[in-house]
């Protein structure tokens, strides 16, 4: 593996990622940072926490300039937590630089303040298209000597119908940028807007070994009806330490969240509808563990770097395999090993093997008293101790080879198996059973063997 100091980033810098606990780039770090240093534009097809925000921030602050007037570096980011996220990533490697700022600008938060700011000579400004576009309409925000634009999260930002206002964007600022673009997944609007506004980018895939490495896969058969027993029961059987619920509307959000802080658990719920300063209060309160479970919609299942998280529950059925990859990314970061258990009923059975089919790797099923009583054995030593995921890392493995349309390299790794077997029990009282037999999907690949002695950077 190379170190930073192969790639090109000054001793400073390295430095400041040493007092960090940062000694060891990650792969989509060692392909990326050298291609920025040299200055070319790029895509990079990659997931959340494979360490794509340190990627392009470390070569934006090795080439910045300190003690300036100008907004350098801008970042568009889709949601309002990842702008909050990638700002705070930053301010962790400037804050000894006392000639260096960042600013992050979106929707619920104060113009005002913001206005303040950009006026206080901010050197990186992250922010959301329609904060970012409102401040360039009203002049609080000069584009013309910008060095680096990021597009973070480009296929969220397409999803979710913000390509529009990024284009505006792209078009007040000047030619002579180097423009980087991430995204999970490359679809035809986004290759488009890479022709349109970047020159000869480079491309690069990152494609992890399979989540299933660190992250146990499982299903569990219900009805609708008996889902709100069932995710407590699951709750009270594995004790998690941190743990995400996820449902498919806000206002299920909210039921579910009444109910399990009526029993006494110490719950938030998260959707679009909660203001911005709470949610803020909400995801800080989460990160530091003092609220250990988040009940939230899929506004919380991009572009979030959570440590920690050791439980995921699919409350409600993805829609597709992008948002299943997705939500139960969340969990099993950084090497750790973590669980996910999506509830089905009969009538998502057809969904459920729609995501395996796509996903070519078949999901466990399980009912809930064999899950349950497989638990009970385990911990029936270690009664009303909450589990902590194992810390023990995988390294992802790749392999790299010619790209068709942007001729560069994409980044490969192998596959591992899907989850762990268990045997089954008898105990199967007071629970749902399915009578359809079980999805028979391919299971394909080998496993990861080697470790990480780093996973700070991971962002």
């Amino acid at each position: 593996m190379n170190s930073f100091a192969t790639l090109g980033l000054s001793k400073g810098l390295q430095k400041t990622l040493s007092t960090n606990g940062i000694n060891k780039p990650t792969l989509i770090q060692e392909n990326v940072i050298p291609v920025l240093l040299e200055g070319k534009d790029f895509m990079a097809k990659a997931q959340t926490g494979t360490g794509k925000t340190f990627a392009y921030v470390l070569p934006i602050l090795e080439k910045s300039k300190s003690n300036t007037h100008h907004v350098q570096s801008l970042i568009i980011t889709p949601t309002r937590e990842l702008a909050i996220q990638v700002t705070s990533e930053i301010r962790k490697l400037t804050t000894k630089n006392k000639g260096f700022s960042v600013l992050s600008v979106y929707g619920g938060k104060s113009h005002e303040e913001e206005i303040k700011e950009l006026e206080q000579n901010v050197n990186i400004v992250v922010g959301t298209p329609g904060r970012l576009l409102d401040h360039l309409k009203r002049g609080n925000l000069d584009l013309s000597h910008l060095m680096f634009l990021v597009i973070d999260e480009a296929d969220q930002l397409l999803q979710i119908g913000f390509l529009n206002k990024v284009e505006e964007i792209l078009r007040k600022t000047p030619a002579h940028r180097q423009t980087m673009l991430f995204s999970a997944t490359i679809p035809a609007e986004i290759k488009k807007l890479g022709r349109k506004y970047m020159k000869t980018p480079k491309f690069i895939e990152v494609v992890e070994a399979e989540r299933s490495s660190s992250i146990n896969q499982y299903a569990i058969f219900t009805v609708d009806r008996a889902k709100q027993d069932t995710v407590i029961q699951l709750i009270e059987a594995f004790q998690p330490s941190k743990s995400i619920v996820f449902c498919r509307t806000k206002r299920r959000v909210t039921k579910l969240y009444q109910v399990l802080k009526s029993k006494g658990y110490k719950v938030a719920e998260l959707h679009g509808d909660i203001p911005q300063e709470k949610r803020e209060m909400v995801m800080e309160q989460f990160r530091t563990g003092e609220v250990p479970m988040l009940v939230a919609t899929d506004v919380a299942s991009r572009g979030l770097d959570i440590e920690g998280v050791t439980h995921v529950f699919n409350y409600d059925m993805p829609e597709n395999a992008e948002i299943y990859i997705h939500r139960i990314g969340r969990t099993g970061r950084a090497g750790e090993t973590g669980l996910a258990y999506t509830l089905y009923s009969s009538e998502e059975r057809i969904l459920l093997d729609e995501i395996e089919t796509e996903l070519n790797s078949r999901i466990q099923k399980q009912n809930l008293g064999n899950t349950i009583s497989l638990r009970s054995k385990t911990t029936s030593k270690k009664k009303g101790v909450n589990r902590q995921g194992n810390k023990n890392s995988k390294d992802r493995e790749s392999l790299t080879r010619k790209k068709g349309e942007f001729k560069d390299k994409q980044i490969t790794s192998k596959k591992s198996s899907n989850s762990l077997k268990q045997k089954p029990s008898k105990y199967s009282e007071g629970t749902a059973t399915e009578t359809k037999p079980a999805f028979t999907g391919r299971r394909t690949g080998k496993k990861s063997s080697s470790k990480s002695n780093n996973q700070k950077n991971r962002r």
